[in-house]
């Protein structure tokens, strides 16, 4: 059988057949064509690491519809596989804002956006995430959404999470990626890569912060890269 997941080696099984397994037990089969597609064209991107684990989008999806999500925030777009998931998955009338600095990974899957036909569901901002958030909590309601997925830079996840308690209604999900950082969170500093460190401090820091914030319950899913879910409080 051929593998599909070769090529983007992300993921917290130390088995890559244990992982396979799981993959086409799991996940492909209910994987729509769409984000099949998304996947597979960006497993040839030099960046594909930055993209959600299939595994991931797998348990997001299924969280979207346990709390019947209408009005999601994605923070981080990269090539859309947790954004065509998220339109896919919420109601007709269901609202993403999707913020990221980067217009054109966002125009690259455009076509895939346009044939699912969910345009009318997405509401991109080219900004900074800090930037189009204080804009939001200026212009909106507070507490309104259900469900953020944050996948943006790791320096500011705290600073992230202070506004979407501002935003997030009681009994909403926010999820946060990559809250694991490639395994270097456990590992002795002295055996991580320079080029990991920066984020891997940032990344322990914020998983302390949140392990004490009482204003949310916490669970770490250790698929893909390690995602944390918090429900609000």
């Amino acid at each position: 059988m051929a593998s599909l997941s070769n090529s983007i080696s992300k993921g917290l099984l130390h088995s890559p057949e244990l992982r396979e397994y799981m993959l086409e037990t799991f996940v492909y089969p209910r994987e729509p064509e769409l984000l099949k597609e998304i996947r597979l064209i960006t497993s040839n991107n030099p960046s594909c690491l930055m993209a959600t684990a299939p595994e991931d989008g797998h348990l997001i999806a299924l969280l979207l519809k346990l709390t019947n999500a209408k009005k999601t925030i994605e923070i981080g777009v990269f090539t859309e596989y947790s954004l065509v998931l998220n339109a896919l998955t919420i109601p007709d009338n269901g609202k993403i804002i999707a913020i990221d600095l980067d217009r054109d990974a966002y125009e690259m899957e455009s076509p895939i956006i346009k044939k699912a036909n969910i345009e009318h569901k997405i509401n991109f901002i080219q900004s900074s995430a800090l930037s189009a958030l204080d804009e939001l909590l200026n212009e909106v309601s507070k507490k309104i959404f259900d469900f953020p997925f944050i996948d943006g830079d790791k320096v500011s996840y705290q600073k992230y999470h202070e506004r979407m308690l501002e935003l997030v209604k009681v009994g909403g999900i926010i999820v946060y990626d990559n809250t694991l950082w490639f395994e270097t969170v456990a590992m002795p500093e002295e055996y991580v890569k320079e080029t990991m460190k920066p984020n891997r401090q940032h990344i322990i820091e914020f998983n302390k912060f949140l392990d004490s914030d009482t204003r949310v319950q916490i669970s770490q899913v250790p698929t893909g890269d390690g995602i944390t879910i918090c429900w609000r409080l």
